[in-house]
């Protein structure tokens, strides 16, 4: 049975766990871009649980590759992310904590005491870096972000009720990305730039070569304090990381080490590597663009909260077929189509199929508007069941 004091402390606790709950929420409804809501959501972490450093990514949820960054009183290279989270293995990787059901996990607790077992640990321990919370930011099945909260050395560690909090909040922060993702500036033709760059890597997955065009590209992204050269950008390194691990035959299509990132002015980029064969092998190279249309609409669907026939009806509507046609095509009644259109017109706030196609869908492009024909298999990855084990 427990203590008197003890229980109205669990009380008190969880009052304010659902008073710093309703807080975020109101941040997720306000528009903020995803970097604003986190430093705000920071804050209001602080007053649940003590940490020292921060960091913050914006995440592909197709591919689980990370897309931007905010780092708060900690320093990470590019390259150290992207050995640490795809390459090396370890405790707590934000891709296993979301596809594993768990969302939250510390180092200490993972490691069960003996932090020297985690790579992540061992290396960046000499920069005064005691244990770590990490948590992937789950909603609705979807891997929106990931944040890592962290205590300098020689302070305590953190508990399972600290996991247990903020699991409990990943929700509620996914919210505020999958939000953000959608609202805020948005690129005009005249933000379009150069055409496709490029960044070439040696066969030990080091920066090579880089492009005008890359190097234009990637300052468009929201890296927050920026890499320290345009090569050792975050999200290029992760990409690259992920194309140079991949074994022969294992992704052929090359749709894994891939990623769409939203840039500072709010238009897209396609970021995606591939290994080099002839003279150049062992290399290898990403790509960057602006993003096409096929590439962007799934994800901007998602992020919108469609249904799985909502967005193949979403995508018919931007082909500009008729109620009639709509209907013939998804093999239903006229009546359900007006239904699940009143359904996504309530979602995206749009009144209208004019609204929906000209302000939801196409700002997102510019004018880099294709056919939407197909999405790229496990183009939309979701969580799995929970499970028990390390990644």
């Amino acid at each position: 049975m427990r203590e008197p004091g003890l229980v109205l402390k669990c009380r008190k606790m969880e009052d304010r766990v659902r008073r710093i709950r309703s807080e975020i929420v109101e941040l997720a409804r306000a528009g903020h871009d995803w970097v604003t809501f986190s430093t705000h959501v920071t804050e209001l972490l602080r007053r649940l649980i003590r940490f020292d450093r921060s960091c913050w990514h914006s995440v592909d949820p197709g591919t689980v590759l990370l897309t931007g960054s905010l780092n708060q009183g900690i320093g990470c290279s590019g390259s150290w992310l992207a050995h640490h989270e795809f390459v090396v293995d370890d405790v707590n990787k934000w891709w296993f904590l979301a596809r594993s059901g768990r969302q939250a996990g510390a180092t200490s607790i993972a490691t069960h005491g003996d932090l020297s077992r985690s790579a992540r640990h061992v290396s960046h321990e000499s920069f005064g870096i005691g244990d770590e919370l990490r948590a992937a930011l789950v909603t609705d099945g979807t891997y929106w972000g990931a944040v890592g909260i962290l205590r300098d050395k020689g302070e305590p560690w953190f508990t399972e009720s600290d996991v247990r909090t903020v699991a409990s909040l990943s929700a509620v922060i996914a919210e505020g990305f999958r939000r953000a993702l959608i609202v805020g500036a948005l690129g005009s033709e005249a933000d379009l730039g150069p055409g496709p760059g490029v960044v070439i890597f040696d066969e030990d997955c080091l920066p090579e070569s880089i492009s005008p065009a890359a190097e234009f590209w990637i300052d468009q992204l929201i890296e927050e304090p920026p890499p320290s050269s345009p090569a050792d950008s975050r999200a290029v390194q992760g990409v690259a990381a992920r194309a140079h691990a991949a074994r022969d035959g294992q992704d052929p299509l090359e749709l894994t080490a891939r990623c769409r990132a939203r840039t500072r002015t709010g238009s897209w980029l396609l970021l995606y590597g591939t290994r080099l064969s002839g003279k150049a092998r062992g290399r290898t190279a990403v790509i960057i663009q602006p993003a096409p249309a096929n590439e962007v609409a799934p994800l901007v669907a998602l992020a919108y909260g469609l249904s799985d026939r909502e967005r193949q009806l979403a995508r018919l509507c931007i082909e500009g077929r008729s109620t009639k046609e709509m209907a013939q095509a998804m093999a239903v009644s006229a009546y359900t189509i007006q239904d699940h259109m009143k359904s996504i017109f309530e979602k995206t706030g749009a009144r209208s199929r004019g609204e929906l196609v000209g302000q939801v869908f196409l700002e997102h492009y510019v004018t880099r508007w294709d056919e939407v024909t197909h999405c790229p298999p496990g183009w939309l990855a979701r969580s799995s069941t929970p499970v028990d084990g390390r990644d």
